[in-house]
């Protein structure tokens, strides 16, 4: 992937879950997540602070943490932050040895981060009454990546199973293989 692209993509990732997050009122924020023993504003941190773990982890600088106050002013700082570091064309291009083998910054950012940015989309929802539904693209995405992932994607503290029953609506069987019920 280029490192234009790398940008462009995160920069629509964090955007589709900046709408999701602009979708939660004040008082759902603290309300349980569908990920076992999180509220929404727990999914919002780990979203934010792995992405700032896994970064200034290759030594790149980022500001502060944002306080989680106000999630969308967080999230928006966040991800400009994110947005900044990825315009210089050599922070995404950078190799490395990771989990699977060698990759770039941009790529581990976009398979591993942007993995999470889609699949919390839902989580986030679930508190809300208006229930997400993936696009066709994120489904593909979502599907592409637990196929690659195999049993690693069940490690302790990553995804568990649940059983889609019979479903055949493509949503709820990848909602299963991440281990949610919906």
């Amino acid at each position: 992937m280029t490192e234009s692209s790398v940008a462009e993509t995160y920069d629509e990732l964090a955007a589709g879950m900046a709408a999701v997050i602009a979708s939660l009122r004040a008082e759902e924020w603290d309300r349980p997540s569908p990920c076992e023993g999180w509220t929404a504003r727990d999914v919002l941190a780990h979203l934010i602070d792995t992405e700032r773990d896994y970064l200034s982890g290759h030594g790149l600088p980022l500001p502060a943490r944002p306080d989680l106050f106000d999630p969308c002013a967080a999230w928006s700082a966040h991800a400009d932050a994110v947005r900044e570091l990825l315009a210089d064309p050599e922070v995404p291009a950078r190799t490395f040895d990771g989990h699977f083998g060698p990759t770039t910054i941009g790529d581990a950012l976009l398979q591993f981060y942007g993995f999470d940015l889609i699949a919390h989309r839902w989580d986030l929802a679930a508190v809300t009454e208006t229930p997400y539904r993936f696009t066709e693209p994120e489904l593909d995405s979502l599907e592409r990546s637990i196929a690659g992932w195999g049993e690693a994607l069940y490690m302790e503290g990553i995804c568990t199973r649940a059983d889609a029953g019979d479903a055949t609506d493509r949503q709820t069987r990848v909602l299963a293989a991440l281990g949610r019920t919906g």
